[in-house]
């Protein structure tokens, strides 16, 4: 991954902008990471993998729970008991 110092990012930011179309840009202040650039192209697609992830991962433990004998009234009680 790409790297630059948050002073250079700050100085040229119109090239940190062309740099992260390409590839996710690493900004750095005082040589420790403190931010990521990149496209909103890969942002998006990033987004969409994680969403499809927790999407799939709920899907499981609903089907799980299910066949485990978890029913919609016993969830209602589980989320209501307060203790």
């Amino acid at each position: 991954m790409k790297e630059i110092a948050a002073k250079d990012a700050k100085n040229h930011f119109g090239r940190l902008l062309d740099a992260a179309q390409s590839a996710p840009v690493r900004v750095t202040k005082n040589g420790r990471a403190v931010s990521v650039v990149l496209s909103a192209q890969h942002y998006e697609r990033l987004r969409g993998a994680a969403w499809e992830r927790l999407t799939a991962t709920m899907d499981a433990l609903g089907r799980e729970a299910s066949a485990k004998g978890l029913t919609d009234a016993k969830l209602e009680a589980l989320l209501a008991d307060e203790s």
